[in-house]
Parts: C-alpha cells; structure tokens; sequence
C-alpha cells in the first residue's frame, strides 16, 4: 500500500509598506504606513520587523520551512529582517517591488519591475528566484510569458483549483456584456487559451507577514490541526513545484521557461 503524502506549506508575502504604495490606498497616511490593516491582514512597519520576527519564531518551533513572497521595496527598506528569513532556510520568491497593479501597467513598466526584482533577490539569496506571486492577486495577459522569459517555474496567484497543482494556461479569452447591444452579442463561452510549462499552486489563502497575538494564535491552531492528519508534510513551494514536475508533462508545445539565470547573461 502507497503511503499517503499531503504535501503542505505557507506562502507569506511581507507586504509591509509596499502594500499601501501600491494597492490599498493608505499611501498618504501616516497611521497606515505605521500599522495599517485592511479586512485580511496587518500591513506597514509593524509587518516589516515584529511581524516577519513572529513568524519566523512560530516556524522555527515547528520545523516548517516556508515560501515568502518579498516585494523590492521590503528586501530595500527591511534588510536585517528579510536576511533573517534568507538564513532560516526559507524560500524567497518574487513580488512586485511596490505591490503595483501588473493590469495597470504597461508593458515595459512590467518588464522593468520585474527585472529589477529579479536581480535584487538573486544578488540578496545568491540564486535566482523560482517562483512568483502576482501583487495584489491581479495578472496582466504578458504576467505569465514574462515570468517564463526570466525562468520563473511556478506561479502563484490564480485559482483554477483549490489544492491540486496544475500547468498554468494563458490567453483565455472572454466576452463581457455591453448592455447597449443585442444580447446575442455578448453570449459566449469562454475560449481557453495555450498551456505553458509554469506550475501553478492555486492561491486559496495566505499568512501576510504580520501578525499579532491574535493572529499568530489563529496561524498556530491552523498548524496544529493540519498535523493531525496522516501523511503531512511541511514543504516549500519549490519543492511541491519539484514534485510536480517529476510526475507531469507540459502539453506539447507548451511555452516553457527559460533556462534559469539566462536572463543576467544578457
């Protein structure tokens, strides 16, 4: 009889200041850049040093290794906390720099974001990142192709499933309603798009850096209750995009990424 493997892990975006700059509109407050919240999470100052320092203790007491997703302006504004996590043993991966809107920006202001963030974290981890979580949970149509361009492996941030990993499809394309037209015009399926070879990990729910005692005890019983069940394991991102891999194919001719690292030869 096979063994039961469930593979777990948490993905923590350090939001921090960053997170108001570009999506919340707290941008001008001094209360929000301090601690601000919105309904799901503790962004600010306060995410950026204690909140970053509780999870790393709360991992550390419980043997889990995690992916967190760092914006630019976090690795830059908070050094000595972000080294913190690189020398835990976590995964660092890709978020933005100022938590933009992607389906905002242009073409180039993507390119340029992401190319900047990509060098920042492969100086700081001495890697390059395998992994990207789209600020604001929100893709332009070039996100993806973009991300390949640079070796990306995996995705984070759409939700086709809700726990199983999946060969992230792009180009679907569908039809809104325009009310000043014949209904018959609008009343189409959607066409689905081309497969790649980015590994997607559907984004149901994550620990933004944080968290205060309350939160922190609400991440701890969430743990618990996982590790009661039979087969658990606690792993990164990188490796659940690994053991993917090892056991799927991409369609063919599906786009793939990059050779990693080719992008810094250039």
């Amino acid at each position: 009889m096979v063994k039961k493997r469930v593979l777990c892990g948490y993905g923590v975006d350090i939001d921090a200041v960053a997170g108001w700059l570009g999506s919340y509109g707290g941008e001008d407050s001094t209360s929000d850049i301090s601690r601000g919240w919105n309904s799901t999470s503790a962004k600010g100052l306060f995410a950026g040093t204690i909140g970053t320092r509780r999870l790393l203790k709360l991992f550390e007491k419980n043997n889990m290794k995690a992916t967190w997703f760092i914006p630019g302006h976090s690795l830059e504004t908070f050094p000595e906390e972000c080294a913190m996590v690189r020398d835990a043993g976590h995964e660092i991966g890709l978020h933005g720099y100022s938590h933009e809107n992607p389906s905002d920006m242009t073409l180039e202001q993507q390119r340029d974001v992401l190319d900047k963030t990509y060098r920042l974290l492969t100086d700081f981890c001495g890697k390059p990142p395998r992994g990207s979580v789209a600020p604001w949970w929100e893709t332009s149509k070039e996100g993806a192709e973009l991300l390949l361009s640079y070796g990306i492996e995996y995705d984070h941030s759409m939700s086709h499933d809700d726990c199983q990993m999946y060969w992230l499809r792009v180009g679907d394309t569908w039809t809104k309603i325009d009310y000043s037209k014949k209904a018959e015009e609008w009343m189409h399926p959607l066409i689905k798009g081309k497969a790649t070879g980015l590994v997607e990990i559907p984004a149901m729910s994550e620990a933004n850096a944080v968290e205060d005692d309350v939160h922190q005890e609400s991440c701890k019983q969430i743990i618990d209750h996982i590790n009661k069940h039979e087969g658990v394991e606690w792993v990164t991102f990188e490796q659940m995009s690994d053991e993917f891999k090892s056991k799927n194919t991409p369609e063919e001719g599906a786009m793939m990424p990059a050779p990693a690292g080719e992008i810094l030869k250039k």
